[in-house]
């Protein structure tokens, strides 16, 4: 019962943490840069660079990643995107990603109090609130939902605080916020879209790692965070 009343505890620390940090947290923020590794091997990277211009926000994001086996390039992936916001909300975004031949790309403009998607997965109009599956942005813990950034389908969600715990990454130790993020459907749990941990750091709020599974275990690493 003490346990329970704790993890409840943390977690109402984070979500009020939230609600006065917005996207606005990242003000001194320039950049960051993240490692990706598949079975602990490290095979890409993925870089999101902030720039405010008046009232807008900029984020600018690139990453790629390559696999091969015995010379052989199993799979070679590349992603760009940029988020643009205003006064904490969404007001722009678009992404392509070219996974091997296969072109994805995700347009997003806000209109209306709505945000309208130009996917390759799905076109449509969703409420103003639904987030950008973009990690770094740590309001998506608080959301029933998320845009894929890659394809701009919609996939309900739902979140588990999995407790507070000492995590270390290279040679630096954080005190990490701990959370699983799972589609919100009846799907067996392999086949969920959506099934990722991840963790922030309790701190500064920030992205600090995450991790899935898919034919392998793949994780993003902070590596280096430059304010300005």
């Amino acid at each position: 019962m003490r346990r329970f009343f704790f993890f409840y505890f943390i977690i109402l620390l984070f979500i009020s943490s939230l609600s006065f940090a917005h996207v606005e947290h990242y003000k001194k923020v320039r950049l960051l840069s993240y490692q990706l590794f598949l079975n602990g091997k490290l095979i890409g990277h993925h870089d999101f660079n902030f720039k405010y211009e008046g009232d807008l926000l900029y984020v600018n994001s690139e990453g790629n990643f390559k696999v091969d086996k015995l010379g052989v390039v199993l799979m070679d992936y590349k992603t760009s995107a940029e988020e643009v916001y205003k006064k904490n909300q969404l007001i722009k975004f678009n992404s392509k990603t070219k996974q091997n031949e296969k072109i994805k790309f995700a347009n997003i403009l806000m209109q209306k109090n709505q945000l309208y998607i130009d996917g390759s997965s799905f076109k449509g109009q969703v409420s103003k609130d639904t987030i950008i599956g973009s990690w770094w942005n740590h309001q998506i813990i608080k959301s029933s939902k998320q845009i894929s950034p890659i394809s701009g389908s919609v996939n309900p969600q739902k979140v588990k605080f999995l407790g507070k715990k000492r995590l270390k990454i290279g040679e630096k130790t954080y005190d990490a916020l701990h959370f699983h993020f799972l589609s919100d459907d009846e799907k067996d749990l392999k086949k969920k879209k959506i099934n990722i941990e991840v963790w922030y750091d309790e701190k500064t709020l920030l992205w600090i790692k995450s991790r899935y599974n898919n034919l392998g275990t793949w994780e993003y690493r902070l590596k280096k965070v430059i304010n300005g």
